[in-house]
């Protein structure tokens, strides 16, 4: 099993568990706000009673389409809240990996954004500590189907990132912090947790 897939793993648990209890407490709220209306509605009826049938009965019916719709809404933004905690909590799962893992993950991304020519590689100052043994050649062999590819990592200058690294070519930074990654995937990762967790 990949350090992915184990981080995968985590998250569909961690997922559920938050999904449940989301849900319970965004439904105990709609059903209690559409008990309310209901409540309002019969505390009402004394007046309601005095107007023509046709508008009580448009009165009910308004009071509880207003009801519906909010528990709909209230379970749409439910659902938002888990989908945004499954991919925060995805993000800092990766900085949590195992050295192995967490580097195993660093020369994927590498391999993905590196470009053809030569370049240095940043990264944080505790990604720098905890760095294995001869990575330089790791990142290396990952690159190496990429013609005229070439990253020095930079030991002086650490980055300020909370994961991954940003590749400098000349006056061009791109910027592969996992913020930035999961940023930029944001509106994909979203659709794919919303079907993973809803549909």
């Amino acid at each position: 099993m990949t350090g992915l897939e184990k981080i995968i793993k985590a998250i569909e648990a961690d997922a559920q568990a938050s999904i449940d209890g989301i849900f319970a407490e965004a439904k105990e709220e709609a059903e209690e706000i559409l008990s309310l209306a209901k409540e309002e509605a019969e505390q009402d009826k004394v007046k309601i009673a005095e107007k023509p049938a046709f508008e009580v009965k448009a009165i009910l019916s308004r009071a509880e389409s207003s009801a519906k719709l909010l528990k709909r809404q209230m379970i749409l933004d439910a659902k938002q809240q888990v989908i945004n905690d499954v991919i925060t909590k995805a993000r800092y799962k990766l900085t949590s990996l195992s050295d192995t893992d967490y580097f195993d993950i660093i020369l994927q991304i590498v391999k993905k954004h590196a470009h053809p020519q030569a370049g240095m590689i940043m990264f944080s100052q505790a990604d720098i500590d905890r760095m294995p043994k001869k990575f330089d050649k790791s990142i290396d062999t990952a690159i190496k189907g990429i013609q005229n590819a070439s990253l020095t990592i930079s030991k002086e200058n650490a980055a300020k990132l909370d994961g991954g690294f940003i590749l400098v070519y000349g006056d061009i930074e791109e910027n592969c912090s996992f913020e930035a990654l999961f940023n930029d995937a944001r509106e994909e990762l979203q659709d794919k947790v919303n079907a993973f967790l809803f549909e």
